[in-house]
């Protein structure tokens, strides 16, 4: 009996043993897509078929779809480079404005003299602070589906991604050195 059992686990090591089923084959269509599903890729490669391209409704087949695809995730990417640049435009000018509250003061012998208060920072109700909270998280929820999308591992939809941002930071950035040099001569 002993005999018995090693020949048994040296056969199955050796994988001669005919009646041990194969390891993975799909039978039907629906097994297959089941199983493209559950699998990732963790590998970069560069095809359109069975792409999906965050939720599970959107799979790209064709090159069509690929094409739009790319155009829509460029596209993203540069919104999401021109989102932060504009960001921190609106909080520029959101503090400048605050920064000097000039407010008029009654002087000696009832003339009115104009009190200048130097604040810095944003109040927390205020519009701007609201404004810039709300856009924070769409930056936010766009940084993520970027990363999302540049997860898939699909070397069209991640060269998609690099493009539009280094496209973004090329068309919107120029503007913010101008913009900080400007500041930077008032002080």
């Amino acid at each position: 009996g002993h005999s018995h059992h090693m020949g048994m686990n040296m056969d199955m090591s050796g994988g001669n043993n005919s009646t041990m089923p194969p390891h993975h084959h799909p039978t039907t269509s629906s097994d297959h897509s089941h199983d493209h599903m559950m699998m990732m890729p963790m590998t970069f490669y560069f095809g359109f078929k069975n792409v999906e391209l965050l939720f599970s409704g959107l799979v790209i087949n064709t090159a069509g779809e690929m094409a739009g695809a790319f155009v829509a995730v460029f596209l993203l990417a540069m919104f999401y480079e021109g989102l932060k640049i504009a960001r921190e435009g609106l909080l520029r000018k959101s503090q400048v404005s605050i920064r000097y509250n000039s407010m008029p003061v009654p002087g000696p012998n009832g003339t009115i003299l104009m009190e200048t208060h130097k604040t810095v920072g944003q109040q927390m109700l205020s519009f701007p602070h609201l404004l810039q909270t709300v856009l924070h998280i769409i930056q936010v929820v766009i940084s993520y589906f970027l990363m999302l999308i540049f997860m898939t591992y699909n070397g069209y939809l991640c060269i998609a991604v690099a493009a539009g941002a280094g496209t973004g930071y090329f068309l919107f950035s120029w503007k913010k050195a101008v913009v900080v040099d400007i500041t930077e001569h008032c002080h």
